[in-house]
C-alpha cells in the first residue's frame, strides 16, 4: 500500500463493530494512517459516545447483537446531518449489501478489508461530510438573513427574482417606485448580494421560487 497522507483538520471515524480484536486492530491502523478513530462495541455505544461538531463517518458492521448496522443506517436516514456510512461484513451477503447501499451506505466492504480501498473510502466520506456541513451552515445563514426581511421586502425579493420591473412591483404593492428602489436596496444588503444573479442564487437555495405563499404576488 502506498504511503497515506493524513487528513488535515479535526474529524472522527467511528468504528462500530462487536468484534473486539477487529475493532482494536482497525483503530490502531487508522491512527497510524493519521485518522482519529473512535471505537464503539455496539450501536448503543455509538449513540452514547460524544459526537463533536466536525466532519465524520462511520465504519459499521452489518450484523451485530442488539440493534444491527442496518437498523442504525435506517435510523440515520431520517437525520439531515447524519455522517456517511461504510459497511463492513465478514460474509459476502449480496442481498444485505444491496439493502445497505439502497439505504444510503457510501460503500460496502468484506472482511478481511482491503486497507487501500478502505482508506480511500474514508477519505471520500470525510470530504463529503465536510462539504455537507459547509452547505448546511450556508443554508442556515441564508435562512437567517431571509427571516430578517420585512413582509414588504420579501415581496420585493420575490418580485426581483421573478424578473419583475420596479414599476410592476410598485403597481402590484401600491407604493411608489422610489420606495421600491429603497426596499430593493435593503433586500440586497440584508441578503449580502451585489447583483440580481446573486439574489436568484439565494432564492434557489432557499427554495422560494415557486410553490410557497411568498411567491404568489409575483409568480404570475
Amino acid at each position: 500500500m502506498e504511503p497515506y497522507e493524513p487528513l488535515i483538520g479535526e474529524h472522527r471515524v467511528y468504528i462500530v463493530d462487536d468484534d473486539d480484536s477487529f475493532r482494536a486492530s482497525l483503530a490502531r491502523l487508522l491512527s497510524t494512517a493519521g485518522m482519529s478513530p473512535v471505537a464503539c462495541r455496539s450501536v448503543g455505544d455509538y449513540l452514547l459516545v460524544e459526537h463533536p461538531d466536525c466532519p465524520s463517518c462511520i465504519v459499521l458492521d452489518m450484523l451485530m447483537p442488539g440493534p444491527s448496522g442496518l437498523e442504525l443506517l435506517a435510523s440515520l436516514a431520517h437525520q439531515k446531518d447524519a455522517p456517511p456510512v461504510i459497511f463492513v461484513t465478514a460474509f459476502n451477503d449480496v442481498p444485505a449489501t444491496v439493502q445497505a447501499m439502497k439505504a444510503g451506505a457510501m460503500d460496502s466492504l468484506t472482511k478481511p478489508l482491503d486497507m487501500e480501498r478502505l482508506l480511500q473510502s474514508l477519505q471520500d466520506a470525510i470530504a463529503r461530510d465536510a462539504r455537507n456541513r459547509t452547505a448546511r451552515r450556508e443554508l442556515e445563514q441564508l435562512q437567517s438573513r431571509y427571516s430578517e426581511l420585512t413582509p414588504c421586502e420579501r415581496d420585493i425579493y420575490i418580485g426581483v427574482v421573478h424578473g419583475k420591473l420596479n414599476k410592476q412591483m410598485a403597481l402590484k404593492l401600491g407604493i411608489c417606485e422610489r420606495s421600491i428602489k429603497s426596499h430593493r436596496s435593503n433586500v440586497m444588503r440584508k441578503m449580502r448580494v451585489s447583483s440580481v444573479a446573486g439574489l436568484v442564487k439565494t432564492a434557489k437555495l432557499l427554495d422560494v421560487l415557486s410553490g410557497t405563499r411568498d411567491t404568489q404576488a409575483f409568480s404570475q
